[in-house]
Parts: structure tokens; sequence; C-alpha cells
């Protein structure tokens, strides 16, 4: 039966518009992101057979185009406007930070995180600089590495942090093999940012580690 044979209640986007988008399911949500369906299925069952085959909207967000290449019914253009659709919701995360101190938000720098490191299949080291507001100036990636390890060099995390005028910092970093717990390196390394940047009067306020389904951040853990 196709959605349009379905009662209004139920079709996806009558239920968004009438009830918000918290009242849809993943299927729902991502079968009013397709649009349409396929020959004897429709949006909903194709969002559906998607989210089987990949396991979870995290993993299908996660995807690469070449995952894609045989599933019917998903080609290039769909994929180019799944990147959109996440590009623009790190756009307008960043877009928050930059309006409001990040200490007072920090739910959004976590999601903001997790939407650049999480998924990633080597490491890589990014930074948040901050103005005397703490309000974001830029957010980089700093470093990239390999599956197990990024080289971080002090040195030049501090050189940026002048060349952007940055008062405070906050730094992140991802775990690919999904355990968030921090290493000895982890600790050590923050402690080397944290005295390497208060000799030039700069503040590390936090380093978060992204990994699967946490965020974890040492300045809880009481490594600042």
């Amino acid at each position: 039966m196709s959605i349009t044979d379905w009662p209004a209640d139920s079709r996806p986007r009558e239920k968004l518009l009438r009830h918000g988008a918290v009242a849809l399911n993943d299927a729902e949500l991502l079968a009013i992101f397709l649009r349409v369906g396929i020959a004897g299925k429709s949006a909903v069952d194709l969002a559906r057979d998607l989210l089987q085959h990949f396991g979870s909207l995290q993993a299908l967000f996660q995807a690469k185009l070449d995952d894609f290449a045989h599933i019917n019914g998903i080609g290039d253009a769909k994929y180019a406007q799944l990147q959109a659709v996440l590009e623009m919701s790190r756009r307008a995360l960043c877009e928050e930070l930059k309006a409001r101190d990040t200490l007072s938000s920090p739910s959004a720098v976590r999601d903001f995180l997790k939407l650049r490191l999480r998924g990633l299949n080597h490491e890589e080291f990014h930074g948040l600089f901050l103005d005397n507001s703490h309000k974001l100036i830029a957010a980089e990636t700093l470093f990239k590495g390999t599956l197990s390890e990024t080289r971080v060099y002090p040195r030049e995390l501090a050189r940026r942090a002048l060349e952007l005028n940055a008062a405070a910092l906050i730094v992140a970093h991802n775990h690919p093999s999904g355990h968030a717990e921090p290493s000895p390196a982890d600790i050590l390394l923050t402690s080397q940012l944290q005295h390497a940047l208060a000799l030039l009067d700069i503040k590390l306020l936090d380093h978060f580690i992204v990994a699967a389904h946490r965020v974890v951040s040492l300045a809880e853990l009481g490594h600042l």
C-alpha cells in the first residue's frame, strides 16, 4: 500500500507536522528524507531495510558511498543529500557555539564533537579555539593519525592558538576502537598541553575523547 493510502495520522510527514519530529521513529524520519520508495516498497519500507542493513542510524550516517552501491533505490544523489544534512547539522552546532559561552552549553559541545569525530576509522585530534568569553573562534582538525594513535605537537597547537588570539582551548580526539577510557598517553598529553598553554596565558578547559556512543571529559575525571 502506498503511503498516500495510509490514514493521515500514520503518514510520517503529516505525523511530523502535527506532533513534531520527536514523535517519529527512526524509520519514519528516514522515510521523510528518502521521500519516495521503490517498486513494491514504500519509503518507510525502504527506510526499514536500510536500518536493518546498516544496523542503526549512526552506522548509516557513517557509511561511505561504496557501502550504498548495491542497495536498490540509494544512489549518488541520496548519498550526497545525506552528507549535506550531516554537514548542515555540524555547521548549525558550530554557529550555536559561536553565539554563546561554550561552558554554558556542554551538551552542544559534546554533540558537535560527536558529529565531527565519531565513526572515523583513524584517529584525529581537533581543537576548539575560544575567546575571552569562551565563545568559539574556530574549530579545526589539527592532527591526523592511524587506527591507534595520533602524534600531537604542543608547540604547533600553541602557535595556532596565538595566531587566532585564543584565550582558551578545548581539545578532542577519537578512539576508533570504541573504548572511551583515556589511556596513560592521553592523560600525559593533557598535562603537557595544559602546561605549555599556561605559559602563554591560554587555558586548556577540557580534553574530550569520542568513542562509539560515549564522549568522555578528562576534566570531569579530574585530569585538568
